[in-house]
This record gives structure tokens, sequence and C-alpha cells, in this order.
């Protein structure tokens, strides 16, 4: 049979996985701070006798674009933007030290500070934890206050901010890790914008057309395949007896 019914296989299932990737984008299109996903084609050459004249095409992601998002000011007391390539160090789900730009943070009822999907936020000593009631004031430095009361405002602890120097790489839980899966040092100099929160930097109207295009290109490999069926139909009649 001929090769070219697996080639548009495969040039179909890698479409089908870059929609995958663009759908997930266009979903996280509001989600604050998400990084969106970049994904390519390669070419993997055929082996076997004679010309190398067809190729697979593979799907492979190659990172997230590391653009930052559009900042919006909320004035919320909790809510802070990171400056510059700053990220958040929090607390994923397998205790491991990890980074995020969502600044959403809020209080539990224990007063530990925490992400608004509930991930412990990390301070140069560990999780961070607020008195009972208190006002909260972030500075941009990271440094945080709490006054209780009309008691005068107290430090409480000071947000882990870290400045990567390479590529971070996207875990499965959606935060980020050093690619060599060690901690990074805190940076004395990173900077956040209290009141603020940093979007998302998927665009819509990209990621629709890049769908659009996708799924044109899903279209032209399904047609390949079919023409691979009528000229293997055609062979086969040929080839038969009379």
């Amino acid at each position: 049979m001929d090769r070219l019914i697996y080639l548009s296989m495969s040039g179909a299932k890698a479409t089908l996985q870059r929609q995958d990737v663009l759908a997930n984008n266009l979903a996280n299109a509001s989600t604050n701070g998400f990084r969106a996903e970049m994904a390519a084609f390669r070419a993997v050459p055929v082996l076997g006798d004679g010309a190398s004249t067809r190729a697979y095409a593979l799907e492979s992601t190659i990172g997230h674009d590391d653009r930052s998002g559009p900042v919006q000011t909320t004035g919320r007391e909790l809510d802070v933007a990171m400056k510059g390539n700053a990220w958040l160090a929090v607390q994923g789900n397998d205790g491991t030290e990890a980074y995020t730009r969502a600044g959403a943070l809020q209080v539990t009822a224990e007063g530990q500070l925490v992400t608004a999907t509930g991930r412990a936020v990390l301070g140069d000593g560990g999780p961070i934890t607020l008195p009972a009631n208190a006002r909260v004031e972030i500075a941009d430095d990271g440094s945080i206050s709490a006054t209780v009361g009309s008691d005068r405002p107290q430090a409480v602890g000071r947000l882990k901010l870290v400045t990567p120097e390479a590529a971070l790489a996207r875990g499965d839980d959606g935060l980020f890790r050093a690619a060599d899966g060690n901690d990074l040092a805190a940076d004395p100099a990173a900077r956040v914008l209290a009141g603020a929160l940093e979007g998302s930097n998927v665009s819509p109207v990209e990621t629709m057309v890049a769908m659009i295009a996708a799924a044109r290109q899903f279209e032209q490999q399904m047609k390949s395949l079919q023409t691979a069926e009528q000229r293997d139909q055609a062979a086969a009649r040929l080839l038969s007896p009379m």
C-alpha cells in the first residue's frame, strides 16, 4: 500500500494535537497570568529502500510565549502583578516549589496566604501566615505588613520573587518550574505592582485564526487519505482476475 496513507494519517494526528493546544490557549484567554503554549511541526523522513521522498509530520510543543499579559488595576489589596520577568513562588500540590504570574491572592480561614487556586504562597521562610482580621499592604518589593484594629502595622513576611535566567518549564498542574528541577534563589531586585493583576497573553483573535487554519489543514489531510484509498481500490481492480 502507498505510504501516502500513513503520511496523511500522521499529518492529521499532528493537526489534531495542534488544535488541542490552541483550544487550551483559547480557554485560558481570561486566566490571570496565563502563558500561551507554543507548538510547531517537525518533519521526520521515512527511512527505507530507495529515495527519501516522503516525511512524517509530527507536532512538538516547543515551550510557551514569554511575553507579559496586559496589566489591569483592581485596587484590591491582595492583588499583585509581577513586573518584568519576576515570578511568584508558590507551593505545588506535590510539595515542591513552583512559580506563577497569577497574583490574585487570598487568605484562608487559618490565615494562610494562598493563590486563587488554593496553593500556598511562599515567602523567604516558607508559607506566609497573616493575623486574623488584619488589613494587608504589599510593598513593591513584596514586603507584607498587616494592621489589626488600631495597632501599628507589623511586618509579617515577604513574597518570594524570582527572576529566572533560563526559560521555565510548564508542569501538568499549570505551574512553572526550573528546567533542572532545582528551586530558584529569591531576587531582591524583583518588584511587584500592588492592586493590579496581569492578564493572559493569549490573543483570542490570533488563536481563532490559527484554529481555522488547522481545521482546513485537517480537511486536506483527510482528502489525502481518501485519495490514497481510491488509488488502492483502483489498483486492486486492475490486478484482480477477470
